[in-house]
């Protein structure tokens, strides 16, 4: 039963880690979530909205006064608004997952304390218990800030190429 095992090792990493790692599992779901969200966004959404924007400026007569300058610039803005949608969101989360790291570090200090304070220094087992459930929460929110970091750096230069193609796209016309 290696389902039962695998629960297993994931329960014990979470008792050793404290209950901050659990509050840090939650923000990295939702984290992916709103990561992988994009992707598919800019995969399959996307290239229809793209679409649909660009058949409504060349059904457009008239793409050269300045009601059509500001009719290209609507377009665009809600272009780039569905692009940025989320982006700030996963922003806030990865700077959310270290903060709560430093929460499972100060958590586990001061469980170290409470055995130094009980115990003293010689009880050796007991604050090694504290002091894993104040490693492993920043360690925790380390690795999840880390890894959003890298793919919402990703997306958002995606969603700056995106808008910046679909401006290209909407050809204003001079005579």
């Amino acid at each position: 039963m290696p389902e039962i095992e695998a629960f297993a090792a994931v329960r014990d990493f979470v008792e050793t880690g404290g209950d901050v790692l659990l509050i840090i599992a939650v923000v990295t779901f939702g984290m992916w979530l709103l990561i992988l969200e994009r992707y598919w966004f800019f995969s399959w959404v996307h290239p229809q909205v793209a679409n649909r924007v660009q058949k409504q400026w060349d059904a457009r007569q008239d793409h050269q006064s300045w009601y059509a300058h500001k009719v290209r610039l609507l377009l665009l803005t809600d272009v780039d608004i569905e692009l940025q949608r989320g982006l700030q969101i996963i922003k806030s989360l990865v700077a959310l997952c270290p903060m709560l790291g430093l929460l499972g570090t100060v958590t586990g200090m001061i469980e170290v304390f409470d055995v130094m304070a009980i115990a003293g220094s010689g009880n050796v087992r007991g604050m090694a218990g504290g002091i894993s459930k104040a490693t492993l929460p920043t360690m925790a929110g380390m690795v999840a800030a880390l890894s959003g970091l890298i793919f919402s750096v990703q997306l958002e230069r995606r969603a700056k190429r995106e808008g910046r193609r679909m401006s290209d796209r909407l050809v204003l016309t001079y005579d």
